[in-house]
């Protein structure tokens, strides 16, 4: 790390290939998703880059290391928890046929529904949400190609959000 702190590269690659293994380790005892484990490890790697200047090369690496590292995996662990509180992983058992092929056309089912939906917006609601949400364009890419500015395309796009989901409800209550 002292020698990547006074500009050596080749040291600084070598550094980060080396501790690479080892961060991997740690946050693979804490951290059961492989690929959580990969992004922990991203940003640790991260981490370091940022504040690889607040190395003390009067002390041992090691520590500072395992402190940033240690961090980073808390972090990464809160995040999951925070996002395990709220979301239900979506399994085999969760389909609603067994068959493929039925899935398959229970989505194409849907598909022409939303089709049909999106026919009765009005064609600049329509527009919109097909620049924005369906080819997802940008701002403001959407803009240049419909000549609308910015701020009549998220209205649009909101307002199309808005007939469609009432749309959808009033379908689903008359089932």
């Amino acid at each position: 790390m002292v020698h990547a702190q006074a500009g050596d590269r080749q040291a600084y690659r070598r550094l980060l290939e080396e501790i690479t293994p080892y961060l991997r380790g740690l946050a693979a005892r804490h951290i059961r998703n492989g690929s959580d484990i990969e992004d922990t490890v991203q940003d640790i790697l991260l981490t370091v880059h940022s504040v690889r200047n607040t190395y003390d090369p009067a002390r041992p690496f090691g520590p500072w290391l395992v402190a940033i590292a240690n961090r980073r995996i808390i972090d990464e662990l809160r995040r999951r928890g925070r996002v395990d509180a709220h979301e239900t992983p979506l399994d085999p058992e969760h389909e609603n046929f067994s068959s493929s092929e039925a899935n398959l056309q229970e989505q194409a089912v849907e598909a022409r529904i939303l089709r049909d939906a999106l026919d009765f917006l009005p064609a600049g609601q329509r527009d919109a949400l097909r620049m924005l949400k369906l080819e997802e364009m940008s701002l403001k890419e959407a803009a240049a190609a419909s000549g609308m500015s910015i701020t009549a395309l998220k209205v649009a796009a909101h307002r199309a959000l808005k007939n469609l989901r009432k749309r959808m409800e009033r379908r689903g209550a008359s089932k």
